[in-house]
């Protein structure tokens, strides 16, 4: 069953971060799923969130094997630890590859209405 994600979309292109949490076991999700990936449980509403977070761990990429990527190496993605208890996907923008650490604190950005997340 595919997840209804047009709310998440929707929120994006208004410069709002949407997580979902789980109506069984309370555990917010971030990329969009159709059921929890800690439960199984199928209620995801979702929720609006700060926004800011920090860098749990990343990858400079430098070399992109999707074509919409090519040419804009190196580029960072990560993985963000938010304060509501989840870990939010994307890339890290507005600083050069190499000043991107761990424990960097972020605030997400949206560029093209995709989440993506600038040193704060």
């Amino acid at each position: 069953m595919a997840s209804d994600t047009l709310t998440y979309w929707d929120a994006c292109r208004r410069g709002e971060l949407l997580v979902q949490r789980c109506t069984a076991c309370a555990r917010r999700v971030h990329l969009p799923a159709s059921e929890c990936p800690h439960c199984g449980g199928a209620g995801l509403v979702y929720e609006p969130v700060s926004g800011e977070g920090s860098v749990h761990t990343f990858t400079v990429v430098h070399r992109s094997f999707v074509p919409e990527f090519r040419g804009r190496e190196p580029y960072v993605l990560a993985w963000i630890d938010l304060p509501e208890e989840v870990r939010a996907f994307g890339q890290v923008v507005g600083c050069p590859p190499e000043q991107v650490r761990i424990g960097m604190p972020v605030r997400v950005t949206f560029v093209d209405d995709l989440p993506q997340w600038r040193p704060a």
